[in-house]
């Protein structure tokens, strides 16, 4: 390829030339499916050397906003008030899928110490391939939950006194 031909590419172009090659390597998923689930065209705005583990930091950041935020539903200690009227629309099996949900997000955060410890191109690729298969799973379940709030976020229950909002 020529240097013109080279320039006439868009980084995003570029992004997904390097990210098939390890895609083909390791067996990763789409880049359309990475992309619409974790926003990796981001990327594409900078440089790497080490394109799988800036993939990682993608998808770590999504899971980490979905732990804290389900951390805080199961956990409201100095909650922003709304958590509350979302904590009072969740039955106990909405509760109890959240913290199965909860476990399974901190055993990734867990995963992500020894990454950022000690870097490896393989092991940054099977975190990304077990991490899209969990995200297929999670969403659907996190979905449910959402579902459930919003279908319940205007009815009124018992209050026992106890108010949230009127």
């Amino acid at each position: 390829m020529t240097d013109n031909a080279e320039c006439e590419k868009t980084s995003l172009d570029c992004l997904k030339e390097y990210y098939l090659e390890i895609q083909k390597k390791y067996g990763l998923s789409d880049f359309g499916d990475l992309n619409e689930d974790f926003q990796i065209e981001k990327l594409s705005e900078s440089e790497t050397e080490f394109l799988i583990r800036e993939i990682r930091k993608f998808i770590t950041e999504k899971f980490s906003n979905y732990l804290r935020f389900i951390e805080t539903i199961l956990n409201p200690v100095n909650a922003q008030f709304f958590v509350f009227s979302v904590i009072k629309t969740l039955g106990p099996d909405d509760k109890e899928k959240l913290k199965e949900i909860y476990k399974k997000l901190a055993r990734k955060e867990v995963d992500v110490i020894e990454l950022d410890i000690q870097f490896s191109e393989e092991k940054e690729a099977e975190f990304v391939k077990d991490s899209c298969i969990l995200w297929k799973e999670l969403k659907k379940d996190l979905l449910e939950i959402v579902g459930v709030i919003k279908k319940n976020w205007d009815v009124k229950g018992e209050s026992n006194g106890k108010k949230y909002f009127d």
